[in-house]
């Protein structure tokens, strides 16, 4: 969000983000207006081309959210009534309700203690005769451990759909975020890496016959103008959102390096309070080298969250908490039958993450203030 009046150190800026862009999309907006079609309009169809590059692609087609890019991808899988999905239990709630949009089961499994991630041991657990695809979720901008789950998926004639919403641009040597899987999901919601001004989302797939399926599926089904070949939604990516984005896509890798830059000041600042015990003790996030996390949040884990949150909410420093409630304890999926312990590390997770300030418009002045309010905090 913005920055508010008294608020030293918010958890984003958008204002600060706009007024730089300003000219040049004053200038794109009134050309999209004046020029091109409000409903798939050219700036859409460029927008995927340019993503689907970015992204090492073949194929990249616009709708209208994150949460639908995921449901399309299933949808796109024949996923159904009867099918089972494998996916973690910690995280936003979107990959779940996906997977319960299209009729099928949602199986959670605990992710791996250091990352929060799900990873092959923890997928291959949870596989039953009736699952039909792994759907692993890149949280908080980190890279799921890929080879491994690919090799599990070939092994069991399973797919694959990423949840990458929170992944813009992260890669290893061989791929990026929604190269991995059979199918990619990203999101557009102002907060991402790339962010749309409202919401917007998007499907990557390097499979002509799946990226021919996404577009009829987000089009009510249709492949022309009359005949509906499936029923579907209608879930466009809107053409000024496209245009927007087309002109911040060029900076995603800058804004990237930033947040990069930006967490290197935490891991310096806090290092030695992860070795305070008990507790006291702070984890910092497991960070891979190279470009396999963005920071999309940094997040921390404190078993005195709400306290710290509140000292440093005093101090008009805004933290966050993604997420204080894991899936299977959602009201809307008690039918799942997990009670409270069904997954410990979810669990723990949920009561101890808290989300540090992290964007590219904040000031290293910003960020060095926020760990001094946390030093503090735990009297260093």
């Amino acid at each position: 969000m913005s920055a508010k009046r008294g608020e030293a150190v918010p958890s984003k800026d958008y204002a600060k983000q706009y007024r730089a862009l300003l000219p040049e999309l004053r200038r794109e907006l009134e050309r999209v207006l004046l020029e091109e079609e409000p409903i798939l309009g050219a700036s859409v169809e460029r927008f995927e081309q340019e993503f689907a590059r970015h992204a090492g692609v073949r194929h990249a087609i616009g709708v209208n959210t994150g949460t639908d890019a995921l449901w399309l991808s299933l949808r796109a899988l024949d996923v159904g009534a009867g099918d089972e999905v494998v996916t973690p239990a910690n995280g936003f709630v979107a990959a779940a309700t996906a997977i319960r949009l299209c009729g099928a089961r949602p199986v959670l499994v605990d992710p791996a203690r250091d990352t929060l991630l799900m990873d092959a041991v923890g997928a291959a657990r949870a596989i039953t005769p009736r699952t039909k695809a792994l759907l692993p979720v890149h949280l908080y901008g980190r890279l799921c451990d890929m080879e491994p789950l690919r090799e599990l998926a070939r092994a069991r004639g399973l797919r694959i759909v990423e949840d990458a919403a929170q992944a813009h641009g992260a890669r290893t040597e061989t791929a990026a975020a929604g190269a991995f899987g059979d199918l990619g999901a990203f999101s557009f919601h102002p907060s991402k890496n790339l962010g749309a001004f409202g919401d917007g989302g998007l499907v990557t797939t390097g499979n002509d016959e799946l990226a021919q399926r996404v577009r009829e599926l987000r089009h009510l089904g249709k492949r022309d103008d009359h005949v509906a070949l499936h029923v579907a939604t209608n879930t466009k990516l809107d053409t000024l959102q496209a245009a927007l984005l087309r002109i911040k896509l060029p900076r995603l890798d800058a804004w990237n390096e930033r947040r990069r830059a930006l967490a290197a000041i935490y891991f310096s600042e806090l290092a030695d309070l992860a070795d305070l015990s008990g507790i006291e003790g702070l984890e910092l996030p497991a960070a891979p080298a190279g470009k396999a996390h963005v920071f999309h949040l940094f997040v921390v884990r404190s078993p005195r969250r709400d306290e710290l949150r509140a000292f440093l909410a005093a101090r008009s420093i805004r933290a966050s908490i993604h997420y204080p409630v894991p899936v299977h304890r959602m009201p809307a999926f008690a039918d799942l039958g997990h009670g409270e312990g069904a997954f410990p590390v979810a669990e723990e997770a949920a009561r101890t993450v808290l989300s540090l300030p992290i964007a590219p418009e904040l000031e290293e002045a910003q960020i060095r203030a926020v760990c001094a309010a946390v030093r503090a905090f735990h009297g260093r």
